[in-house]
């Protein structure tokens, strides 16, 4: 890594959460894929208190090196300002309200670019822009969200730009402190977390389950964005990213999951995407039935173009073959399961252990590591029966007394699950049949894009040989 494209001084990186310290400071288990950083005598005097502030070539290295593992986020509000001008871009169809009310919220002095997808309003819509002085660009035919945002990219001149949905709004920080990231040489694209714009009216229930579960916001937990990882994509709602990392932009056939295909592209060619959910934007959610579930069911059909396009990344579950023997067992439901998954799982950590350095934890980290295989894999598997695999475990379910008895506990076990760490203001019951709900009409669209295109590529788990525990 050369000084320029190094990490600036002042750069500061902390620990993040599900990152494990053993050896007395001297060994991290965390990050996605899971690995194991042994840190020198060196590395470990330039973290204190699980904090890390770049001073040196040597720290911007280690810094660089716990970021690209996902061992350590920035410290947002931390970092550097960054001085470079954002554009933004407003891709319209109809909706001038909405568009307003976004261009309203955008801090005054900022390029905006509106795109009209070929509205049937376009009066309106070019009103609304003249009105906030942003620049309008008219299509004439419609192209999509993806074909809207490329063509208010090709408009823009500055190294940034800004993709903002018109049914958003953001506050007068949102842009400056996501643009801090960006004093890391490597970050390509970042976004904020989505939470969800207060309904007028009086919310109801799909409004209160959006608000905690939507499928716009990532979770409470900062991420270094890549496929396979906790957070795998970034939603195109809001964004911000180098105008010379993102290119012509979204694949303009695209007219879903394009956002998903944008950030694999850019990781694939190398650049770090982040997730922080430190800063928020705010999101109008949809508040009837219809729409919420249809549009669930449309995110389910863009997996099988991700497919086409990103091969096995898509898979709805990973496996190692101790982690299938695991699960496989369990499903089995027989006298033999408990003593077969555990033992099983014994064998992972023997053999776990014995790739892992002879430290004093070496034992513990093994037992860790082989218990986060199960239990994540547990987790799939019950996704799997409740969300992608749906249609396949009711059927499954009319026939055998141990599918249904499967697929009820872990439909059970993730309602009570999420309904105890999110905070819905929602009963245990009306929670439950909304999420039921979402996993239903995600999964239909699922199987109706595999259909649709004679392929199930979409709905096969992967299997790896080797556990990329580094």
């Amino acid at each position: 890594m050369t000084a320029a494209a190094r990490l600036p001084d002042g750069f500061a990186v902390r620990l993040n959460r599900r990152t494990w310290v053993a050896d007395d400071e001297g060994t991290l288990v965390g990050g996605a894929p899971t690995r194991v950083l042994y840190l020198t005598a060196l590395a470990r005097t330039m973290l204190t208190q699980g904090r890390l502030i770049v001073t040196s070539a040597a720290s911007a290295a280690l810094a660089d090196r716990l970021l690209e593992a996902g061992i350590a986020d920035p410290i947002v509000h931390e970092l550097p300002d960054a001085l470079s001008t954002v554009t933004v871009v407003v891709p319209a169809h109809d909706r001038p309200d909405a568009v307003s009310r976004l261009l309203a919220s955008i801090p005054s002095g900022t390029p905006v670019v509106v795109v009209d997808d070929c509205s049937r309003r376009p009066e309106a819509v070019r009103r609304v822009a003249e009105r906030y002085g942003a620049r309008l660009i008219v299509l004439h035919e419609n192209l999509g969200p993806a074909g809207a945002r490329n063509a208010g990219l090709a408009a823009v001149t500055t190294p940034f730009v800004a993709f903002l949905d018109s049914d958003m709004v953001i506050d007068a920080d949102t842009l400056p402190l996501l643009m801090r990231h960006f004093t890391d040489p490597r970050v390509g694209l970042v976004a904020p977390r989505i939470a969800g714009l207060e309904p007028e009216g009086r919310p109801n229930w799909i409004t209160r389950y959006e608000a905690a579960r939507s499928s716009l916001d990532l979770g409470a937990e900062p991420a270094n964005v890549r496929p396979g990882a906790r957070v795998s994509w970034l939603p195109a709602a809001c964004l911000v990213a180098r105008t010379a990392a993102v290119g012509e932009g979204f694949t303009p056939s695209m007219r879903v999951a394009e956002d998903v295909d944008l950030v694999w592209r850019l990781c694939g060619a190398g650049w770090r995407v982040r997730y922080e959910p430190a800063v928020e934007a705010r999101h109008e959610h949809r508040r009837t039935v219809l729409d919420w579930l249809g549009r669930k069911v449309f995110y389910g059909t863009g997996a099988d173009d991700l497919a086409a396009r990103h091969g096995d990344t898509i898979a709805p579950a990973v496996y190692t073959p101790w982690t299938l023997v695991f699960v496989g067992a369990l499903l089995a439901q027989r006298r033999w399961s408990l003593p077969v998954a555990l033992g099983a799982a014994a064998v992972a950590a023997v053999r776990i252990g014995s790739r892992l350095r002879p430290t004093p934890d070496r034992s513990r980290i093994a037992v860790r590591l082989t218990g986060l295989g199960a239990l994540a894999a547990t987790a799939q598997t019950a996704e799997l029966l409740t969300r992608h695999w749906w249609p396949a475990a009711v059927v499954g379910a009319l026939v055998s007394h141990r599918v249904r008895r499967a697929t009820v506990i872990a439909a059970v076990a993730d309602a009570v699950y999420e309904h105890r760490r999110t905070e819905t203001g929602m009963g245990l019951i009306e929670f439950s049949v909304a999420r039921r709900l979402d996993d239903l009409a995600y999964g239909a669209g699922l199987w109706w894009g595999a259909l649709r295109a004679q392929s199930s590529r979409a709905l096969r788990p992967v299997v790896r040989v080797r556990s990329r525990i580094r």
